[in-house]
């Protein structure tokens, strides 16, 4: 469950920002993450379902002076969700899929806003 990941070169990230509801801790919400998180991995991690990684991270409220333009500006809390697919089209069918959505309703429930943004992979690189 909290194994290192390998992320191959030319997969596409999805990028999923999930903003909790005013009073919705991220307690409230990580048994039925955890359980989505679950059914993507079980369910869509081969070469036909094209999952292959995935991670979670909430928000801290620092930002970078150094990484930033306006690191002045604020945020919102909120979690993010990234995962790693073969292809875009994979990514869709998954999330369309029953098994999924189920999850994700119940996830929603607790959600302001969602929104999810793919990305294709231009570079990668570890220290030498």
């Amino acid at each position: 469950m909290f194994h290192p990941i390998t992320i191959p070169f030319g997969c596409v990230m999805l990028f999923n920002v999930v903003k909790l509801k005013d009073g919705v801790t991220v307690q409230d919400v990580e048994l039925t993450l955890g359980e989505m998180c679950n059914v993507v991995k079980n369910t869509y991690g081969d070469d036909n379902g094209g999952f292959i990684g995935g991670q979670v991270y909430k928000y801290t409220g620092f930002v970078s002076d150094e990484g930033s333009f306006d690191s002045k500006k604020m945020t919102e809390d909120h979690i993010v969700i990234m995962t790693y697919w073969q292809s875009f089209e994979q990514h869709e069918k998954s999330h369309a899929d029953k098994a999924f959505l189920e999850k994700f309703n119940e996830l929603a429930e607790f959600c302001e806003e969602t929104y999810e943004l793919g990305y294709e992979m231009l570079w990668q690189g570890v220290p030498e």
